[in-house]
């Protein structure tokens, strides 16, 4: 094969992967906002007055946050060890969102290359089954994180000692990065992180809720946020992943909502499976 020749076929290629890639994108969009299910609407009537009255509480204990807790926190925060502060300072970085967007970006990508008509159908179910619950932390992690990030400079709050020990400081409409505390970013990534993949892993719950409570207290012990700012971020972060859940529940994507109106995770393949699925499409390419 000549060098020209050996391009075009590279360039050919390439066009092809594209085209797959825009051809699933399609298609995952009309999946994702086809008509919900019907026993969905039972979902939404129980959650209705439940989302007021967790709203209701969340903004109380935001407020009361705020009243009794930032005071003496931001006077005394600085009291803390400094190489504990340091080791926090190394620490908090772990809850920027592309820790997890990337990652599970870039997988959900690999997953579409693999899909090939010519697979098996176990394998290509296999795939189908992944790529949803990849997709699921995806969304459950960038949705909350989006809102949070115009939110927050819409709000417009001083982050902690910007105005001295003053907590009620704030300039809406900013569009500063020092009146961006309310609510922390990072916090809202760590906590619907939390909900996210232990919604698809029961048995990391416990690690994913140490890990969401280091990143929020690192927040506070390097007077990057208040913690109202920290609370308000985990709340929204939590409730913005159920929310996502919710929606693909209503699809049967990876969930389903029982005759008693909780979500459950649909039973997935497991890991022997996924590695025999994605063995198995080289093959068929």
């Amino acid at each position: 094969m000549s060098a020209a020749g050996g391009l075009r076929s590279g360039a050919g290629g390439g066009k092809l992967r594209l085209r797959k890639l825009e051809a699933g994108a399609r298609a995952t969009m009309a999946i994702l906002f086809r008509t919900p299910r019907p026993e969905s609407l039972r979902l939404a009537r129980l959650t209705a007055p439940r989302f007021a009255a967790a709203a209701a509480i969340a903004v109380s204990a935001i407020v009361l946050t705020m009243i009794l807790i930032d005071p003496w926190s931001i006077a005394n925060v600085r009291r803390l060890p400094v190489p504990l502060v340091e080791a926090l300072d190394r620490l908090t970085d772990l809850g920027k969102s592309g820790w997890f967007l990337w990652p599970t970006g870039l997988l959900m990508i690999a997953l579409a290359l693999r899909d090939n008509p010519a697979l098996p159908s176990l394998a290509r179910a296999v795939l189908a089954a992944w790529t949803v619950r990849v997709g699921f932390v995806f969304l459950a992690i960038a949705v909350p994180g989006v809102f949070v990030g115009v939110v927050k400079r819409l709000i417009g709050r001083a982050r902690p000692l910007v105005e001295g020990h003053d907590v009620w400081a704030y300039q809406p409409f900013g569009w500063q990065v020092e009146y961006a505390s309310m609510p922390s970013g990072h916090a809202t990534t760590a906590f619907a992180a939390l909900v996210a993949i232990g919604a698809i892993f029961p048995h990391a719950r416990a690690l994913m809720w140490i890990y969401a409570v280091m990143i929020g207290f690192s927040r506070i012990a390097i007077t990057a946020h208040h913690p109202s700012d920290v609370l308000a971020g985990a709340i929204v972060g939590a409730f913005g992943a159920v929310l996502v859940r919710d929606w693909f529940a209503a699809r049967r994507l990876g969930f389903v909502v029982g005759a008693d109106g909780r979500i459950r995770p649909l039973p997935g393949p497991n890991f022997r499976r996924i590695l025999k699925a994605v063995a198995q499409s080289p093959r068929a390419a």
